[in-house]
């Protein structure tokens, strides 16, 4: 029977050569740690969980340069530049041009930070020697995934999970004409789950990858262990149920977090990973066999006419494809970073003076020009598409693009291959909130980057 496309059921997938590895890159207590201008320690007292860099290599099976795909558990590369210079190491290391590398961020703030050493900092000391043994474990991360991989097929499908809510919250103050950063109750959030599975030949489930967008922020001031927030317990979830490894890959979550946040109790992140790894038990649960669609088979007259619906094999795209382009955006008028450590030296308040930091280290990587290319990945991994950039961009992005290719699996990424701010959208520019007066970039900044993406996707269609 021949088959439209409204009788067929199946995943979007690819099938290649696929590589999976992990490597410990918990630091050590004692580290400088502090991530919250309302935190009254600098540094780390125990371990909640340990955190974990996980390598996934994609080939085709004909051979050709590789995707390298790192999953870590880290925070925010404090300033760009550093990550520039991590990244030139791994790129020669690999032989391996910049497009096909993506080093993603889980955006825990339970970690070490990834920042520059600065002796006047508690813990400093040990900051240097981490670092360079999170390099040292993509490094192996990476080579041990390329000799391991195998034919494999890495398919997609989406479901949902509430445990994101939208953050930019009106102030109840009626004095205060602002936003403030939690829970919004009248806001509705984009709890999509995107969820990737790979299996052998044999159909076994060698590994998971759930993206979906959230900021891993129930741990907050209150909290002085290391930690990956909720996605430890969401990776363990997954790993005990599957025996197959979890990926997780944070979405565009520039305005969504957990409702219930900002908390010292480990037991609630925890709670919100068991949330996020049920529901994507939920959805591995609901996917077809790999390699397989349902198809409609007919009719079958009994007591009422029955509709039959039947698995059957159908070939899976084996195309890999990568691109690396640049959204030119303008930047604010801000003071200059000199300016701006002049001022953090005169700042006797401990949160000021936090941000006072944040934005020299910022306005240091970007430069004193009225611009930045901010770079903008994109990879064709089959009949998905996985896109993002280093900054922190509005879920209504990933929502205008998926909204834009329907019949694409589109994996939407914050925080990849650096960190410099956030994409909020232009309306929002009219208002007192966190993410307008954090970021470095004008009004229209998430515009623009959707617009630079759109045409990504459309050239790895083309």
């Amino acid at each position: 029977m021949t088959q439209t496309p409204e009788l067929l059921q199946r995943h979007p997938g690819f099938e290649g050569r696929i590589g999976i590895a992990r490597e410990d890159i918990t630091p050590p207590v004692g580290i400088y740690s502090r991530n919250w201008g309302a935190a009254k320690h600098d540094t780390a007292d125990s371990i909640h969980r340990p955190l974990t860099l996980t390598a996934l290599t994609m080939a085709s099976s004909s051979g050709g340069a590789p995707l390298v795909l790192i999953d870590a558990d880290l925070g925010w590369w404090r300033p760009l530049d550093l990550f520039s210079r991590f990244q030139e190491r791994l790129l020669e290391e690999l032989s391996l041009e910049s497009s096909r590398l993506i080093f993603a961020l889980s955006h825990t703030h339970s970690a070490a930070p990834l920042m520059k050493p600065d002796p006047s900092l508690p813990g400093n000391e040990l900051l240097g020697p981490w670092m360079e043994r999170v390099y040292q474990a993509a490094v192996s991360a990476i080579g041990r995934a390329l000799a391991d991989a195998d034919k494999a097929i890495l398919d997609w499908h989406t479901g949902r999970c509430a445990l994101a809510a939208v953050r930019d919250f009106p102030d109840p103050d009626p004095t205060a004409d602002r936003m403030i950063c939690g829970f919004n109750p009248a806001a509705d959030a984009d709890d999509t789950l995107l969820l990737g599975r790979i299996t052998d030949p044999s159909g076994k489930v060698r590994a998971t990858l759930v993206n979906y967008a959230c900021h891993p922020t129930t741990l907050a001031w209150e909290n002085t262990s290391i930690s990956p927030d909720y996605v430890g317990a969401m990776r363990e979830t997954m790993e005990e149920a599957t025996g197959a490894t979890a990926f997780f890959l944070q979405g565009m979550s520039g305005d969504v977090a957990p409702r219930h946040q900002y908390v010292g109790d480990v037991e609630v992140a925890d709670r919100h990973g068991r949330q996020l790894g049920f529901a994507a038990l939920a959805v591995l649960n609901d996917m077809e066999p790999a390699g397989s669609q349902l198809c409609f088979d007919g009719v079958v007259e009994s007591g009422a006419p029955l509709a039959v619906w039947r698995h059957q094999p159908h070939k899976i795209s084996s195309e890999l494809r990568a691109v690396e382009v640049a959204a030119d955006l303008e930047l604010k008028n801000w003071p200059t970073a000199d300016e701006l450590e002049q001022q953090r030296l005169a700042c006797d308040d401990r949160a000021v003076e936090e941000r006072l930091r944040r934005k020299r280290d910022i306005r240091r990587s970007l430069g004193d020009g009225s611009s930045f290319p901010l770079a903008v990945h994109a990879w064709r991994i089959g009949d998905a598409v996985l896109v993002g950039s280093a900054g922190e961009a509005y879920s209504q992005l990933q929502r205008e693009l998926r909204s834009r290719f329907p019949n694409l699996a589109v994996i939407c990424m914050n925080l990849i291959n650096g960190w410099v701010g956030y994409l909020p959208p232009a309306e929002l520019y009219d208002v007192d909130v966190y993410p307008v007066w954090q970021t470095p970039f004008d009004r229209g900044c998430l515009e623009r980057v959707g617009e630079t993406m759109t045409g990504a996707i459309e050239e790895l269609q083309g």
